[in-house]
């Protein structure tokens, strides 16, 4: 409650409900017999309202209906009133009473009620643009004085625009209150951007402090508008689309409410294909690359995109289980159709190569499992790969050599076979058809291994060695003498490092006997010519040219046996 003085009249501001306080303003004079308290209304008398006495200590309140329970006068002639009311608002006069004067002193009583929070009500469902359509209305109960509505727009004042914007206000009065009810229409033409836009509304009234403004809780509408484009997306897990795949297109309008029935065209079809706003396609081929459109039932608005299918084939030739023969020529080659560059690579046995396989002539060690795979890298899981599994085939071949332990009491036969499928080894001693089972053969690798046995024979024999796979049995023979002949051992591969080794020392070996025979010869020849007329000595050198003729022959024979 304020207290203000204007004009000369001492104003109290009171809010309603609230107790209204009203000091006397004169001061008491000592001679007081009695106080009194009055209204005072246009065109109409005083009514009195309160009375005390300053000799009898006494109270005493008028017979006033409005003010029945309400008053309460103090010593110090202070009137208070209860549960203020706007009919209160009076010009209300203390009296003060001598035997020679009345001192008279007025107060005017304004009566202030705050509004109701303002809300929208009759709200549209829905605004449709281009059309001036009821908004709602803004309701602001109970107010005094009587309060001004606003409207707003994201927070900026709407003002009356015919045609756009139409604003009526009403206000009521409450007769048994006194109170007002301020209510606002608004009519209003959308626009597509108020599709999101906040409509609130405000009451302004004037309180015991002043102006003051209450605000309404913010709205928003549905906006509902016409579709004005179409757009066409493709919905799939991946940025790349591949032969095998499933893709959605999801077609969509910009109006609200959105449009939920389109055409689709699908390259290769003549006609549109009515769908809602999704159309599947599965398990795409090549053949659907190609431009995709789709558009309203009923307007001529068309949206568009490009898809692409991704593919990649693949074609080895040979491919499969392919078998041939040591030797023979086999072209080979990996033919790659794709969408994009592919990147080729080759495999054998799990091991990566680095040129593509060309066989002019197979080799044992070109047999193994190939594999051409080729792969499109901005292509996920875009992954092709063939098989080729080559068998080199080949009849048995083989190579006998032998060699003289060191202690010179056994010789090693060595049978080097290379063939495929593996062959199987026999050896026998031909002369006895005795069959040698303790032998010891190498790893098979890449179609060749060895097989050696270990011999001491007594007197000269020939040693065979059959190889047999599926294709041809193939024999050959060696003939061996006894361990107390000497002869020269076989020359085995040159990749053996050890038997190299023993080829140098045969091959000393048979430098210095060479060399000696030579001296001998030379010595039996000059001996010859010196003692040519003795008969003894004559002897002598026939003797021991007989046993190098003999030890010559033995020689020649032996190495046509092994020829």
């Amino acid at each position: 409650m304020l207290l203000l003085h204007a004009l000369g009249l001492y104003t109290v501001n009171a809010t309603y409900g609230d107790t209204i306080i009203m000091p006397c303003r004169q001061e008491v004079p000592d001679d007081l017999m009695f106080g009194k308290w009055k209204y005072e209304m246009t065109n109409e008398s005083p009514v009195f309202i309160a009375f005390r006495s300053s000799t009898k200590k006494s109270v005493h309140y008028d017979d006033v209906p409005d003010y029945k329970g309400r008053l309460s006068l103090s010593e110090n002639y202070t009137l208070s009133i209860k549960n203020a009311r706007i009919s209160d608002e009076k010009r209300f006069v203390c009296m003060l009473v001598t035997e020679d004067n009345v001192f008279e002193e007025p107060t005017i009583v304004k009566v202030f009620k705050r509004p109701s929070q303002p809300e929208i009500l009759h709200q549209a469902n829905v605004l449709e643009t281009e059309k001036l359509k009821m908004l709602g209305e803004c309701v602001a109960r109970d107010s005094y004085p009587e309060g001004n509505i606003t409207w707003y727009k994201n927070g900026n004042v709407l003002h009356h625009d015919a045609g756009a914007v139409v604003i009526r206000l009403e206000n009521t009065v409450d007769r048994s209150t006194g109170l007002f009810t301020m209510t606002s229409s608004l009519q209003y033409k959308p626009k597509k951007a108020d599709a999101k836009a906040q409509f609130s509304c405000s009451v302004t009234y004037n309180g015991p402090s002043g102006s003051e403004t209450i605000q309404s809780e913010s709205l928003v509408f549905d906006v509902h508008y016409p579709t004005e484009k179409v757009t066409i997306q493709v919905l799939s897990q991946s940025s790349t689309i591949k032969e095998g795949d499933n893709i959605t297109l999801k077609c969509s309008g910009n109006g609200n409410p959105p449009p939920q029935e389109f055409l689709f065209y699908i390259p290769g079809e003549t006609e549109g294909i009515r769908s809602s706003d999704t159309y599947i396609m599965t398990d795409v081929r090549r053949n659907a690359t190609g431009e995709y459109k789709c558009s309203l039932t009923d307007k001529d608005l068309t949206g568009s995109t490009t898809i692409t299918v991704h593919y990649l084939d693949l074609q080895l030739i040979p491919s499969g289980e392919v078998t041939k023969q040591v030797g023979e020529a086999l072209p080979v080659s990996c033919t790659i159709s794709s969408s994009r560059n592919a990147t080729v690579l080759w495999i054998k046995d799990n091991t990566r190569m680095q040129t593509t396989p060309s066989f002019s002539s197979l080799q044992y060690q070109d047999a193994g499992n190939y594999i051409c795979e080729t792969t499109l890298q901005e292509v996920e899981g875009l992954k092709k790969r063939k098989t080729l599994l080559l068998t080199v085939e080949g009849k048995p071949q083989v190579k006998m050599t032998k060699k003289t332990s060191l202690n010179k009491a056994s010789k090693t036969i060595i049978c080097h076979v290379e063939g495929f499928p593996k062959p199987a080894v026999q050896w026998t001693i031909a002369s006895t058809g005795t069959v040698i089972n303790q032998t010891e053969e190498t790893k098979y690798v890449n179609g060749k291994f060895s097989s050696k046995i270990e011999i001491a024979p007594e007197e000269n024999v020939t040693v065979t060695c059959v190889a047999e796979n599926q294709l041809e049995r193939t024999v050959t023979s060696m003939n061996v003498s006894a361990i107390t002949f000497p002869e020269t051992d076989e020359a085995e591969d040159r990749n053996d490092d050890n038997t190299e080794k023993v080829n140098d020392q045969a091959k000393l070996i048979v430098g210095i006997v060479v060399g000696l025979l030579l001296v001998a010869l030379i010595a039996g020849i000059v001996y010859w010519l010196y003692m040519k007329k003795s008969k003894t000595a004559s002897k002598h050198v026939d003797k021991d040219l007989g046993n190098i003729e003999e030890n010559k022959k033995l020689e020649e024979n032996h190495h046509k046996s092994e020829a």
